[in-house]
């Protein structure tokens, strides 16, 4: 980009949602905006827990300062460990935490905000944008089959309602999406509840997601962690006339950062094993697996004899059957947490064992790993249903809930089954997809191109 004097003075402020994925989503596209744009300032607003971890790198780009948020958590606050219980605290606090850190950022850096790029969770940004008189950029990170069944509530909601007049719950819940563009391969007991019951009860969060469907439109640009050609004819185009300036940008997190070392010698551990032998298993940073299921997971595991990496908690490792690391001490490794990005990369990895979250799933594309999906929430189902159905790249576990014999199954169906071969074939061909639209004529790196030119004319 040109030097000019306008460019100098452009402040993009971006707002991440610090949970899960996320933070990491939002920061890596600002990373590469920042390198594409060195005239630029960005300022990154998250949690100190957020920002203490995304920063830790050595290559931070020179313009880019982090600015921590209030989390919300009382001090000497006991949790009782609900996935969302931190969501609902930190919600409490916006949207005047980001706020006040917006404000110290324009004091202390002389530029007013020029863009506020933000997670589209975070929907009272638009109105945020529209105070400042400012583009707003909303980054979406889940799969687009998600952003699509937020337009839709209110449809999906009133087939609900007619249904259960109807019909039996169990004939609801397999009620096929038809009626929506591009959703009708998923079933109702496919979508969150936050889709389902809406703004119903005393949930910030779901009262937040409500309202996707009525602020994204009023977005100056929609940036999708995803790629164009993994979009069907009809989501694509639907999603287009609804999002008119809708930006597919690729897969944010597949990217190896140069900072995920290998402390706990996972990669040294999958050189000596044979190539596609592994079974890798990780649920990300939020889900928590039941002990009746992990207990199964591993004796699974210890009956099929294939050979697993586990990025298990120190604190579940406790949970296992008695003696299951001293009796798989040669077939396996549990490590508190694994370099997940060089795990999949690796020649020896087979499957993973997934909870469905989208980025994990965009990994496992990238690197062409097939799955085997235990979804939780959120659009864990969702992700699943195009994982084993719309992609045909791995399998949901037997009613989806880990059993020993399900994931005996799975496991067996994975590296043995021609099923199994099919599944390699078809991840095998959206690597090659992906890698294709990420390369330099690539359609993700020309909608790339598009925003770097956006943000550095607003």
């Amino acid at each position: 980009m040109a030097v000019t004097q306008s460019s100098l003075q452009k402040h993009v402020a971006v707002l991440a949602f610090p949970f899960g994925s996320h933070g990491l989503t939002i920061f890596k596209l600002m990373h590469r905006l920042a390198s594409a744009s060195p005239n630029l300032h960005f300022s990154f607003f998250s949690t100190k827990k957020s920002n203490d971890s995304l920063f830790s790198a050595a290559d931070i780009p020179h313009n880019i300062k982090p600015y921590d948020l209030d989390d919300g958590v009382p001090t000497n606050h006991v949790s009782t460990q609900h996935p969302l219980e931190t969501v609902e605290l930190f919600l409490k606090t916006t949207p005047e935490n980001y706020k006040r850190r917006l404000e110290m950022a324009v004091a202390e850096t002389g530029r007013h905000i020029s863009c506020l790029m933000t997670d589209a969770f975070l929907t009272f940004a638009g109105e945020m944008a529209e105070t400042l008189d400012v583009a707003w950029i909303p980054v979406f990170v889940a799969m687009p089959y998600n952003v699509s069944a937020h337009f839709y509530t209110e449809q999906i909601r009133q087939l609900l309602i007619n249904g259960l007049e109807e019909e039996s719950m169990v004939r609801i819940e397999n009620q096929t999406l038809e009626i929506i563009p591009g959703l009708s391969m998923m079933k109702i007991s496919d979508l969150s509840d936050e889709i389902l019951m809406g703004d119903s009860g005393d949930s910030l969060f779901s009262l937040m997601l409500s309202k996707l469907g009525s602020v994204l439109p009023k977005a100056s640009t929609v940036v999708m962690n995803f790629y164009q050609q993994l979009y069907s004819t009809d989501l694509l185009k639907d999603l287009k006339f609804k999002l008119p300036g809708l930006l597919n940008v690729g897969f944010l997190t597949s990217q190896l950062p140069e900072s995920d070392a290998d402390s706990t010698g996972c990669l040294a551990w999958l050189d000596r094993r044979e190539p596609k032998s592994v079974v890798y298993i990780g649920f990300g940073t939020v889900v928590t697996l039941p002990q009746h299921e992990l207990v199964a997971l591993a004796e699974a595991l210890e009956e099929s004899g294939v050979p697993f990496l586990w990025s298990l908690r120190d604190d579940k490792v406790k949970e296992l059957p008695g003696d299951f690391l001293e009796r798989n001490r040669g077939n396996g490794k549990i490590v508190a947490r694994a370099p997940q990005t060089q795990v999949l990369g690796h020649v020896s990895v087979g499957v993973f064992v997934t909870h469905c979250g989208a980025n994990s799933v965009f990994e496992s594309v990238a690197n062409g790993v097939p799955m085997i999906c235990r979804p939780f929430f959120g659009d864990h189902r969702m992700n699943g249903r195009v994982v084993e159905e719309v992609w045909g790249i791995g399998v949901k576990v037997e009613g989806l809930v880990f059993t020993k014999n399900g994931v005996v199954k799975s496991l067996e169906l994975v590296f043995g089954h021609e099923k199994g071969k099919k599944m390699r074939e078809n991840v095998r061909l959206l690597q090659e997809t992906v890698m294709d639209a990420a390369g330099p004529g690539g359609s993700a790196t020309r909608d790339f191109n598009i925003l770097v030119e956006k943000i550095s004319r607003f």
